[in-house]
Parts: structure tokens; sequence; C-alpha cells
């Protein structure tokens, strides 16, 4: 079975265009599910049934595995399968009929302005680092980029003076995203204050680069981030992911309609953004508990 799923990740390659990240995520769930199989004694695409893929799916509930991961790991192997059908190797899917684990939507963390204003000041100084991690921090926060987004993001995709950046997000899709005054300013200053001493021959195509003259890593934004939050007294646990968030919570709370800000983010289904709306609707709740006299 395993041949199978170096052909099934050469095809989301192919003819998905899946990112890395995305397909690693498909190769650990299916390698653990086809591990299940081979004890299960099952080597052909036809001998595996719907029963088959239940009981792998109990064992992970068994293993203490959420649902939310339970989830993801099934909707893999339903693609797996699917691919299958597709290239002839089987007849039917086993993992169409079998229902999803329920999952409770957990409203993403998001910062308030005060505390991304706190996040900001935490890069004040002159050096090369804060003036870097300032233009990093305000453009992640004023575009909604995902973090390998903005990390992959090149000098010539970024047009500061029409305000806007090209970005390539999930399956190979490219999307305009306008970018604030502010966001521009740091990015700016950025260019002509710090990033041509990372790069003083002009070779590396990369926006923002790391003390090497390289391309920044995921990682490294990532610990920019850790830094700079302990430093501005924020007690969230906050991600890359954290900034996108509260791009979209305070689109929507200043008016900002669903669907623009869905286009912003990239996403590609409505119902993705729809989180944000209950995030808005939580907080208007606690607001009126707190200030109404009946509250």
């Amino acid at each position: 079975m395993n041949d199978y799923l170096d052909l099934f990740i050469s095809y989301l390659v192919v003819e998905k265009g899946l990112s890395a990240n995305t397909r690693q995520a498909y190769s650990r769930d299916l390698i653990r599910y086809l591990d299940f199989l081979e004890k299960q004694g099952r080597t052909a695409p036809a001998s595996v049934t719907s029963s088959d893929i239940a009981t792998f799916l109990g064992q992970l509930k068994g293993q203490g595995i959420g649902p939310r991961s339970r989830a993801r790991c099934l909707s893999s192997i339903r693609m797996f399968h699917k691919f299958l059908m597709i290239e002839n190797y089987a007849d039917v899917n086993p993992a169409a009929i079998i229902e999803a684990p329920r999952t409770l939507h957990k409203l993403p963390e998001f910062l308030t302005s005060p505390e991304v204003d706190a996040l900001f000041a935490a890069c004040a100084g002159t050096s090369g680092d804060n003036i870097r991690d300032l233009a990093m921090l305000e453009l992640l926060y004023a575009t909604g980029l995902r973090v390998s987004e903005l990390v992959s993001l090149k000098l010539r995709e970024v047009n500061l003076d029409a305000g806007y950046l090209l970005t390539l997000g999930k399956g190979n899709k490219e999307r305009l995203v306008p970018i604030g005054e502010s966001a521009r300013e740091r990015v700016r200053a950025y260019l002509e204050g710090a990033r041509y001493r990372l790069d003083p021959n002009g070779k590396n195509v990369y926006l923002f680069l790391s003390r090497l003259g390289e391309a920044m890593s995921r990682q490294a934004f990532w610990n920019i981030i850790k830094k700079r939050s302990l430093l501005a007294g924020i007690r969230k646990s906050i991600s890359p992911h954290t900034l996108r968030h509260s791009f979209a919570t305070h689109l929507l709370e200043n008016g900002a309609d669903l669907r623009s800000v869905q286009i912003m983010l990239g996403h590609a289904d409505l119902s993705t953004t729809q989180i944000y709306t209950h995030v808005t609707r939580e907080r208007l709740k606690k607001l009126h508990q707190q200030i109404h006299p009946r509250g």
C-alpha cells in the first residue's frame, strides 16, 4: 500500500498543487493509517473496508487523539481512497460513508488594539533588527498574510507606491492584498535603513532577510514574535497566526463585510471566514455583560 502513497503524494503535487506543509500533513496521517492496514493484512486497495477505517479511527480515539485531529485524518483517508478510484486502483471509496468526528469550534485567539500597539512599541529603536521586526509585524497585521506567505514575499511582489502586494497562497492561488499607510511606511523604513546592510549587493530576491542576509524562515519569525510579545508584556500565548486572526477580527468589528475579509485572507470557502463572526459576537456578549445595568 505504501507504493500507492507515493503515487498519491505525486498527485497532490502535480494535480492539486498543494503546499509542502499540506503534503507533509497528508503523509503523516496516511503513514499511520497504512501501518494499521498492514497489520490487518490489507495489502490491496480493494481489500480495505469501511469497518477497517472505523476501527482505525477508534484506535486513534483510544490513544487520546482529539476529534479535530481525527477529523483531519479522516479527510486525508477520504482523499487517498478517492484518488485510488480516480486512477482505477479501486472501485469504491470505503471512507465515503464514515461520519467525521464532531469537533468543538475553538474560537481563534486574537489581540486587542492596545495589545497590537504594545507589540509594535516593543520594536522601538533604530537597530536593524528593530526596524525589520516592526516592518514584518506591521505588514502581517495590515494584510492578514499567513506566516509562510510573509516570509516568502519577494521584493517585486510588493508595490508600496500603489499600496498592495501580490502573494501566492494555498493551492498556488495568487491574490492581491492592500497595504495600509502605516505598514507601507514601516516597510519603506526597513528597505531604506536596514535591508541594504543585510544584502549590500542586492542579490537576494526576498523582502525580509535574516542577520546572515538569507531569506527569513518561518521558525525565525516565530521566535521574533515570541520575543517581542514578551517585551510587550503580553501574557497570551501568541503566534504569527494570532496577528492574522487579529486582522480579520478587527476588520469585522469595524464594519468590513465578510466576503471582503474572505478575499483578503485567501479562504477558498466563506464558511472558514465565518468563525470570526463568532469571535465578534462573543466579544459583544462580554461587553454587554460588563456594561449593561442588567447584564
